[in-house]
């Protein structure tokens, strides 16, 4: 027993010392004609990993809380190439007090913000438009003056998830709530349905999560179509891609295999042939619907290395720890306890004058049980 417990200390002193390294001066990148995004999700508290999970991350059973977890998933995202995250949220206590603490990181790193507004409740049924456009007119006042949400478009760029569950009357008492604070992007999954809302959004993304490349017929041309009709109408195109997708835990029955990369890759290459005005890549950190790309027990790094590699960037420096290094289930083995174990360690050793140095900014549920819906988050 004490040599177990002696071993799975060495290994947390292992991943703090990783954890709190000094992080190495900023590359400045070229900007990217393509904005790279990330669906990101705020919602994790230590038990939501005990809920419909194959799947863990390395930094441990975080909650979304943790400052040090966001800050190294925004490390993590800008070293494989990512512009920034697409939030998902809605105006409660706990989200907007975590969305208010990404805000803080994501300036002091130089990224940048979008959000996902999650239309429909638990029970895929839509809020009252009311609720939104109040959610969305208090965005506009407490949020939309910071260049982390307004320096990508000019504007706070704004999804509204489950937009096929409102009457273009519901879309249109919203556009006229918001006015002209932020873009407006509806969320349809067919060119009709954007059509039916063209003239009151100003573009669309779509969240496919759970396509299969190999199956769905005509693939990358209906990507392409949906492309064409938003840019018929000046709007910006948002285009999907995932690295794979299994949710079986909550109800669903599709399964998309990762193929060692293969489908991340022949997703970022139709995603990119849409002539897209961003990429969404679905999702940093999904982990019900296995959609992440966040360095995970399982999965590893591979798809930070893929979007790495896509994208021109050099190779990724993530820590040198395979699956078996932190137990898939039991105790939150998040970045307080790691913190903590360093604090022993580094005390012991004599190194109590090592410090993070923080990098400079550079310039400048039921969840988805259909191939195209967007998660609404943990229950």
């Amino acid at each position: 027993m004490i040599a177990r417990l002696v071993s799975a200390f060495l290994v947390l002193l292992l991943l703090a010392a990783w954890v709190l390294r000094p992080t190495p001066p900023p590359r400045v990148h070229a900007a990217s004609p393509v904005p790279v995004l990330a669906y990101y999700y705020i919602w994790f508290d230590p038990t939501s990993w005990n809920r419909a999970k194959r799947d863990y991350p390395i930094l441990g059973r975080y909650s979304s809380d943790d400052r040090a977890v966001m800050q190294q998933h925004i490390r993590w995202a800008e070293q494989a190439g990512i512009t920034g995250f697409i939030v998902s949220w809605k105006s409660t206590p706990t989200l907007n007090r975590r969305l208010e603490q990404l805000a803080e990181l994501a300036t002091s790193e130089g990224f940048h913000l979008a959000i996902i507004y999650q239309g429909l409740d638990f029970e895929r049924d839509p809020l009252p438009a009311e609720r939104i456009a109040s959610d969305l007119a208090g965005f506009c006042q407490r949020w939309s003056g910071r260049n982390v949400f307004n320096d990508l478009f000019g504007k706070p760029l704004v999804i509204l998830s489950g937009t096929w569950e409102f009457s273009p009357d519901d879309i249109a008492s919203i556009r006229q709530r918001v006015g002209s604070c932020m873009l407006l992007l509806a969320s349809e999954r067919n060119v009709d349905g954007y059509e039916r809302l063209a003239l009151l959004v100003d573009g669309n993304a779509y969240y496919w999560s759970s396509v299969d490349p190999d199956t769905y017929p005509d693939y990358v041309g209906k990507l392409r179509a949906m492309s064409d009709a938003v840019h018929a109408h000046g709007g910006l195109w948002i285009a999907p891609a995932a690295p794979g997708f299994d949710a079986r835990l909550i109800g669903g029955t599709r399964v998309v295999e990762r193929k060692n990369g293969d489908t991340f890759r022949r997703q970022l290459a139709a995603a990119f042939a849409s002539a897209p005005d961003a990429i969404g890549i679905i999702s940093w950190n999904e982990f019900s619907e296995n959609t992440h790309i966040e360095p995970s027990l399982h999965e590893g790094d591979e798809s930070l290395r893929v979007l790495a590699s896509v994208l021109g960037e050099e190779a990724l420096e993530l820590p040198p720890l395979g699956s078996e290094a932190l137990p898939p289930t039991g105790t939150s083995y998040g970045l307080p306890l790691l913190g903590l174990a360093s604090a022993v360690f580094v005390g012991s050793a004599g190194f109590l004058a090592y410090r993070i140095r923080r990098r400079p900014a550079p310039p400048g549920a039921r969840l988805a049980r259909e191939p195209d819906r967007t998660p609404l988050g943990e229950p």
